[in-house]
């Protein structure tokens, strides 16, 4: 099995959004966040790239696509002040990135796979939300694209408890390893950090 962090690590903050209507979510997203920005701040010591991506949708609505079939209801218009990045996890510094999406996956119809060959990515480490949408849909993508991924577990909040822990067996499933808590990568960040110095 893989080491938990292979070649150059690159943090991924999903959708950490101030919330608002039109998506269930489970509860406990205060916590998240507040461990999130731990992950973060580790990242930051440790001079890892970190990518923050971001749903937003047309006020029009021309680009939701198939997204409103299924149980949610309209969510992320670019006007809503909840669909702005949480207030804690905002790119900062030249190393950071961020990146608007209209799909679930962050490959799709994004700049991603440019911007991570451009940084020599090897590990890719995820956290946010859902994690039975977006999370896992970044994650099997990042699979496709031969990246070893990551998902920090309790960092990652889904449309209830029970799709949480079904998407991240769906991702165990593709790579022994992958599911991974906050604790355990910060020690990761704290120790590339400690290298570096």
């Amino acid at each position: 099995m893989p080491d938990m962090i292979e070649g150059q690590p690159i943090l991924i903050c999903v959708d950490i959004q101030g919330g608002g209507p039109g998506i269930p979510r489970m509860d406990g997203g205060k916590e998240r966040v507040r461990r999130a920005r731990l992950v973060l701040d580790a990242a930051r010591t440790a001079g890892i790239p970190v990518i923050f991506f971001q749903e937003v949708h047309r006020r029009s609505m021309v680009d939701y696509g198939r997204e409103l079939d299924g149980v949610e209801d309209v969510h992320c218009h670019e006007d809503w002040p909840e669909t702005e990045l949480h207030p804690d996890m905002r790119p900062q510094g030249d190393n950071e990135f961020h990146i608007v999406k209209r799909r679930y996956s962050c490959f799709f119809g994004t700049e991603i796979e440019i911007l991570l060959k451009g940084l020599k990515a090897n590990t890719l480490i995820l956290m946010g939300g859902l994690t039975d949408v977006c999370v896992h849909y970044t994650f099997v993508d990042a699979h496709q694209n031969n990246y070893y991924t990551r998902v920090i577990e309790d960092c990652c909040g889904g449309s209830s408890t029970y799709r949480h822990a079904a998407a991240l067996d769906a991702m165990e499933y593709l790579q022994t390893g992958a599911r991974r808590q906050s604790n355990e990568i910060i020690a990761a960040f704290d120790l590339l950090a400690s290298k570096a110095a």
